[in-house]
């Protein structure tokens, strides 16, 4: 006889352990608020949880690379990931001609 069976003592096997799901949330709101002189253009959108805030501002329509992004009045870096609901206020540097 074999000493070394795979298959146990012969009980039952212990009941799964139960655990809290935590799911991450599939989007994110961001609100995009661009100002421009004194009128502010606002916008509602959903992203990625992980998405940059250059991209989220592509998907507005507004170039990146030629605004100034903040946060609670403090200016944040376009690479910065998007990972809880945020409202950006984004404040073009340059005006076309």
């Amino acid at each position: 006889m074999h000493r070394g069976s795979s298959k146990g003592d012969g009980r039952e096997p212990p009941p799964p352990e139960t655990l809290p799901l935590s799911a991450s949330p599939t989007t994110i709101p961001v609100t995009i608020e661009v100002t421009r002189g004194g009128s502010v253009e606002r916008r509602s959108l959903e992203v990625a949880p992980g998405t940059l805030v250059r991209t989220a501002l592509r998907s507005f329509g507004q170039a990146p690379e030629g605004s100034a992004v903040l946060v609670d009045d403090r200016p944040i870096p376009l690479d910065t990931p998007i990972d809880a609901p945020v409202r950006l206020t984004v404040i073009p540097t340059f005006s076309g001609g």
